[in-house]
């Protein structure tokens, strides 16, 4: 089975649907983590943020942004983004799943989108939003050899995950860390079917678990 097929499959099992539509209302956001095969490697897009942002300058992340009136759902949030900060047609995303919403330090409410790309996708950011557009092979949130973590900054997550990119087209480095890295390992994880070297607070047999157990932990108090 050709490398795509496999990994639409595999992620597919672990798609919420709509199980938490009925969480109390919360601010909503979502992101799409864009997966593509390039030369024959599973790899995710990610996003520089503009310095001119007022939260987030600078920051990685992942296309995303929150709910507008207008969204039909999580799905249409992060195809929207996306199109909006780097020019990708929502036409051109096959959405494989929606996985386990985590609230962010903000409060909001945030779901990531896998959804598969074509590698010859020509990413066009808007310099008001993306400073610069940039591919990691999936395998990189497995190991060990640019992670670094640290105790008690963040918060329920336990962990604070940081990792160092270099990236081979472009020479700049970039830091991955917080909730996209979060977003980033638990991706790894599922579709490459593989335990992290490093310690995650998740069961990589049974990532999902843990977050729906947070998840359902943090709403009960609203």
């Amino acid at each position: 089975m050709h490398i795509k097929e496999e990994t639409i499959a595999i992620l597919k099992q672990f798609d919420i649907g709509n199980k938490f539509a009925s969480l109390p209302v919360l601010p909503k956001a979502s992101v799409l983590i864009p997966l593509i095969v390039k030369n024959g490697q599973l790899c995710t897009l990610m996003t520089l943020r503009s310095e001119e942002l007022r939260s987030g300058a600078g920051e990685v992340c992942f296309p995303g942004g929150k709910r507008d009136p207008g969204d039909r759902d999580d799905v249409d949030t992060a195809l929207r983004e996306a199109e909006e900060e780097i020019g990708l047609p929502p036409a051109d995303v096959q959405v494989v799943c929606r996985l386990v919403p985590i609230i962010n330090k903000s409060g909001l409410l945030v779901t990531p989108v896998v959804g598969f790309i074509d590698e010859s996708f020509c990413p066009c950011p808007n310099p008001a939003e993306v400073s610069a557009v940039f591919t990691v092979p999936l395998d990189f949130f497995t190991s060990d050899k640019d992670h670094y973590a640290s105790h008690g900054a963040a918060g329920m997550m336990g962990l604070l995950h940081s990792f160092y990119f270099v990236d081979p087209d472009s020479g700049s480095q970039y830091h991955i860390w917080g909730l996209t890295a979060i977003f980033a390992i638990l991706v790894a994880a599922l579709a490459l079917r593989r335990t992290p070297e490093f310690d995650v607070v998740f069961d990589p047999e049974d990532p999902l678990s843990f977050f729906q157990r947070i998840l359902q932990r943090k709403t009960s108090k609203l």
